[in-house]
């Protein structure tokens, strides 16, 4: 009995699972079918790729504020003086030349000249300090209480400007306002008090794709070129509005305006000017020579536009567009000419005219009549090289300035130990 169950078991087995012997033929595909399934998987992509596109427009400046890493440092190289050239260029433009021009012949200069300010505007913007206040006059007019200022870097997350600190005045938030019309936030990189400059900067993130093509970054000239009687173009807010344009020549560039420190080339022009003028000067291939200010000179007062050349300004730009502060010591001053030494005896350096009060050069104990030579190992022989080698400091470094001092038998050696500070806590910024 036992071998009849053993022998019907395999038999079951085999019948239970004949299935697993059968050949299943795939139920036919139409062609019908297969573009409904092709246009149901297409209409599936787009959608899956249209929720990624918003999804990703959605996290990127989220993403670009965390993830953007370390700004790029700035650097604008300093301008060498120019030998020889500048008498060279006066000779060419002594030349006669015989031409005679007509009304057309001016009509396409102008034309011109305008295409020129038409592509250094780009590199101008409004400052202004932001309000929660309505400004009815401001509305009414249409002009603002704003100074210009001049896109001078890009460091890969901010575009920097460069423009007078006076803004800066009891103000805790500021707007720039671009060439196309557009506002944007901005913030205050560096100050200056001293020269009266900061520096200002706007996210690029912030900006939209049409103010990004209807701007660029200024090409910074070298003003050292600047000559009497070369053309330039005046654009900002010379006349007490926004967006003014001027044309003119340079009637001078033979004086200096000095403040703590240093001092800075002043290019004077026959261009008419407001109280409170701020604003660009290019020359006429479009490159920043000069920042315009109404505090040059002003107890002259000249209503014409005067600038500061851009070459003398530069390493302080560098500067504040990295975000440092400008070091300070406080020492108002003038070179000691060959003629003075001879004359008078006076050994060669800085001859300090004034300390500025509650400053680092008051603090450590240089005085009125003083003559710098060296600062922190560097020899001084005049203004220029004194202000180099402040600016080669850090504003928190410790320094050793070595001077002279006249004595009833001639001038002694003198050694002080400087704290270097900054001057965004003084009030006054330019000596008269």
């Amino acid at each position: 009995m036992l071998d009849e169950k053993e022998q019907e078991k395999p038999q079951e087995e085999e019948e239970s699972y004949s299935f697993l012997q059968e050949t299943i033929k795939p139920k036919k595909i139409s062609r019908k079918m297969l573009i409904q399934q092709f246009v149901r998987i297409a209409l599936y992509g787009l959608i899956f790729g249209g929720v990624a596109s918003l999804g990703f427009f959605a996290v990127k400046p989220a993403a670009q504020r965390w993830l953007k890493g370390k700004p790029e440092t700035v650097t604008i190289p300093e301008d060498d003086t120019p030998s020889g050239q500048a008498d060279a260029a006066a000779g060419d433009q002594n030349d006669p030349v015989d031409q005679t021009l007509s009304k057309e012949n001016y009509e396409e200069i102008l034309k011109s000249m305008y295409q020129a300010v038409k592509e250094a505007k780009k590199g101008v913007v409004s400052v202004s300090a932001a309000s929660e206040e309505e400004d009815w006059d401001a509305e009414a007019t249409g002009i603002t209480s704003s100074v210009s200022g001049v896109i001078t870097a890009d460091n890969g997350q901010e575009l920097l400007i460069f423009a007078s600190e006076s803004v800066c005045k009891d103000a805790e938030k500021w707007q720039v306002e671009f060439v196309d019309g557009t506002s944007y936030k901005a913030s205050v990189k560096s100050r200056d008090k001293n020269s009266g400059f900061a520096v200002f900067s706007v996210a690029k993130n912030e900006l939209s794709d049409a103010t990004w093509n209807a701007i660029h970054v200024a090409e910074l000239g070298n003003s050292n070129l600047a000559a009497q009687g070369d053309g330039v173009i005046a654009l900002g807010n010379t006349l007490g509005y926004e967006d003014g344009v001027s044309y003119g020549i340079i009637s001078s560039t033979e004086y200096q305006q000095k403040f703590r420190d240093g001092e800075c080339g002043v290019i004077g022009t026959d261009i008419s000017g407001s109280d409170g003028a701020t604003g660009i000067l290019f020359n006429m291939d479009g490159e920043v020579i000069g920042m315009i200010s109404d505090d040059i000179w002003e107890d002259k007062g000249d209503h014409t536009v005067n600038a500061y050349a851009i070459s003398d300004l530069k390493s302080r730009i560098q500067l504040m567009a990295n975000g440092e502060s400008v070091p300070y010591i406080g020492v108002y001053g003038t070179t000691v000419t060959g003629e003075l030494q001879q004359n008078e005896g006076m050994p060669s350096g800085l001859y300090v005219i004034e300390v500025d009060p509650d400053s680092p050069a008051m603090a450590a104990g240089i005085q009125s009549g003083d003559i710098i030579w060296q600062v922190s190992g560097e020899s001084v022989s005049s203004m220029s090289s004194y202000e180099k080698a402040v600016l080669e400091e850090k504003s928190d470094a410790v320094i050793r300035v070595k001077g002279k001092r006249k004595g009833a038998d001639g001038y002694v050696d003198l050694d002080f130990t400087v704290n270097v500070g900054d001057k965004n806590s003084a009030s006054e910024t330019i000596i008269p």
